[in-house]
């Protein structure tokens, strides 16, 4: 929310701020008030129907002073709607000239006595309001002075029978007073207003935040009132829902639905429902009602079952994961004992050939089923991601650098494209490295890198940055590219068959997605990163 422009009216008091805005509309409002002033005295006194005290002793100076001052009243008209000169001169221009005639049209009418300084009153408060600080002050006192000079005047002429001094005194203190109160309520506005101000902007973020937050939930929300009418939806919901929302009644866009919404509301218990269609996955839909407005209004909660089922899998998964790194603690203990004693057996002298090769065969799947028990500790042990925003592209090419100089892998036999729009993504560099070397590692083993390099592509797919990995390799059968992620499972002798399973965990925790298609002649890894300028907040 823009922020009101603040002025300083008084050259006195620099710290006193005012709204603009609000400022000349106060201005406007006290031009009608001297308007409506100066036309009434010049009219009525042209017309003959003044009363009898006003310019009853020099009507000549009371028409001379009525009249420059309804012309004063006019001739600030213009300037006022141009906004020039400033606020602060305009202002202290109009309640000066009010304290230059007034007096004079006082004086015209009997001097204090006529009453007429009640309207220098009325101009003394509209300088505390207008202008404050230490300039309201100094308009009450150059008020005070014109009524005691002008008393002061008349008494050494003898123009009228009798003066009043204490009269002129007490006027003088009440400008005083109004003009301390005009500044203090004047103060306490600005102070109101500017509560109301951050108010409203707290209130204009938190909406913003909502917002946000609703239109990136992955679970889908509609918020509709009690007749069934959509107040509100995010993304997730029109992609759930079979039909468009551009309809705006539950009704309309899934009869199914609204006869749910319709159970609830008889039912309050049945707070739960499935949505079933014969083209697309099953919907799980929960009901809540919030009753802070009259009449209440209701939300309704939609999540893909197939991802409410992932979720039930990942935590079963979880724990088989606890249970397996249990598992691989005691094995490695007698592991290394067989390990070990198979090492200090073979350099006994007495062994002949077949007993070296049964020695040997016993270290080599020790070694192997060491590395399986390595991997399956790496599961256990993986922190939290550290997630950082990176560029992809730059950030692949320091990986290959970094595979040939810390592992020997020539780099000629991958080729980087990317265009150049770098994505920014959201990822735990350290847990990337690991995708990217497990990925590079599989493309070069299965991938036949003679028959060209692999691929690292850079590109955008269903709106996220996305990392293809694309090699040479001979296609494989479905039932083989259904098992590629699962734990253990491996095509290769030598393999354990957890390469992949890692790469995939490691992706999810990042909330990154990797993908296999097989291209016919050849492999296809996608690895669906968060962009870094979106953000997914799970329900």
């Amino acid at each position: 929310m823009e922020h009101p422009k603040k002025i300083a009216p008084c050259p006195l008091s620099k710290r006193y701020l005012i709204d603009e805005d609000h400022a000349w509309q106060s201005l406007t409002i006290f031009f009608l008030y001297r308007l409506a002033v100066g036309s009434s005295l010049v009219f009525l006194f042209f017309l003959g129907a003044l009363p009898a005290s006003l310019g009853k002793y020099f009507p000549t100076l009371y028409a001379t002073a009525a009249s420059v001052y309804l012309v004063s009243v006019f001739l600030s008209a213009l300037p006022m709607i141009l906004r020039r000169p400033s606020f602060g001169l305009q202002a202290q221009a109009q309640v000066l000239i009010d304290i230059a005639l007034i007096p004079l049209i006082m004086h015209a009418s009997g001097g204090v006595g006529s009453g007429v300084g009640v309207l220098l009153g009325l101009s003394v408060a509209a300088g505390g309001i207008l202008i404050g600080g230490r300039c309201a002050l100094a308009f009450a006192a150059l008020a005070s002075m014109a009524v005691l000079g002008e008393e002061v005047y008349a008494d050494l002429e003898g123009f009228f029978e009798q003066t009043h001094f204490t009269y002129a005194g007490m006027l003088g203190a009440s400008y005083f007073g109004i003009a301390l109160l005009a500044v203090t309520l004047a103060r306490q506005a600005e102070r109101s207003q500017a509560i109301a101000e951050q108010r409203g902007t707290d209130i204009a973020n938190l909406q913003q935040i909502n917002e946000f937050i609703i239109q990136n939930l992955q679970s889908g929300i509609l918020v509709v009132d009690e007749h069934g009418h959509i107040r509100m939806s995010n993304e997730s919901a029109a992609r759930l829902l079979p039909l468009a929302l551009e309809h705006r009644s539950l009704e309309s866009v899934c009869p199914d639905l609204a006869q749910c919404f319709r159970d609830w509301l008889a039912d309050p218990l049945r707070a739960s429902a499935t949505l079933k269609a014969d083209d697309a996955p099953p919907v799980q839909v929960r009901f809540a009602r919030f009753g802070l407005t009259r009449p209440p209004i209701h939300m309704i909660f939609l999540e893909d079952s197939a991802l409410y089922s992932e979720r039930v899998q990942q935590s079963k998964l979880a724990s088989l994961g606890r249970l397996t790194a249990s598992i691989a603690h005691e094995i490695r203990n007698p592991l290394s004992a067989i390990s070990h004693a198979s090492q200090l057996l073979a350099e006994s002298e007495r062994l002949g050939g077949k007993d070296r090769r049964l020695i040997q065969i016993i270290l080599e799947h020790a070694a192997r089923l060491n590395a399986v028990i390595e991997n399956v500790l790496q599961i256990s042990r993986r922190g939290a991601a550290k997630r950082e925003i990176i560029p992809l592209g730059a950030t692949l090419e320091k990986f290959l650098r970094d595979l040939e100089l810390q592992q020997g892998i020539d780099t000629s036999l991958f080729r980087l494209e990317s265009g150049p729009d770098d994505p920014r993504v959201s990822v735990d560099p350290s847990h990337l490295k690991q995708i990217f070397e497990n990925l590079c590692s599989n493309a070069l083993k299965y991938g036949s890198p003679q028959l060209g390099p692999v691929t690292l592509r850079v590109c955008r797919r269903r709106g996220l940055p996305c990392l293809e990995i694309l090699d040479h390799g001979p296609p494989i059968d479905a039932k083989t590219a259904q098992n590629l992620f699962e734990p253990f499972f491996t095509t290769s002798s030598t393999g354990t068959g957890l390469g992949l399973y890692i790469a995939r965990e490691l992706a999810e925790l990042n909330q990154a997605k990797l993908e296999y298609s097989d291209l016919g002649d050849g492999h296809c890894f996608r690895l669906y990163l968060t962009d870094a300028k979106k953000t997914l907040v799970e329900l």
